[in-house]
């Protein structure tokens, strides 16, 4: 099962990054391919790997109050975070806000494993959305960014648990 939304959920979804009909195709895609780069995950990825992950990501919008993904359920995909607002829920308890930027739903698309917190837009959201397959499907395909994801992975870990040890 994986964490997608319901339809009422979903105001409107677009294949390959497309940020809506009235969008310039060249300029949505340099957006998706900016938003991906700041992703620490992604550090590893050229700006060839950025672009070919772009063209695979949907561009989904969804309204406020309405988990985008909920704790506990099983994840097969990331999201980045493009405009407006929304929490991070852990056991009912709002415990972060994440902004245009932030990203959330690495660990689930990673390994397939539960969500380990909800998150519900504030305000009209719209996320980039990246697929398990098709990280699976790169790494595949070109090995070396394996080692760019366990990168980008250790230095989220860190960063989340920064009094952890770790080694």
């Amino acid at each position: 099962m994986r964490a997608v939304p319901t339809r009422d959920t979903v105001l409107s979804s677009t294949q390959g990054g497309s940020g809506g009909p009235a969008a310039h195709p060249h300029a949505t895609l340099r957006r998706s391919v900016a938003a991906l780069a700041a992703v620490p995950l992604f550090d590893g990825f050229s700006k060839r790997h950025l672009r070919r992950l772009a063209r695979e990501a949907d561009a989904v919008e969804f309204g406020p109050g309405r988990a985008i993904v909920e704790e506990g359920q099983a994840g097969e995909a990331l999201f980045v975070v493009l405009t407006g607002t929304a929490r991070v829920v852990r056991a009912g308890r709002k415990v972060a806000a994440l902004i245009p930027g932030d990203f959330f739903g690495e660990l689930s698309a990673l390994d397939g494993g539960p969500r380990t917190a909800s998150v519900v837009p504030e305000t009209p959201v719209e996320v980039l959305r990246v697929f398990r397959h098709t990280l699976f499907k790169m790494v595949e395909q070109e090995p070396v960014l394996a080692m760019g994801l366990l990168e980008g992975l250790a230095r989220r870990l860190r960063q989340v648990q920064p009094g952890t040890p770790v080694g």
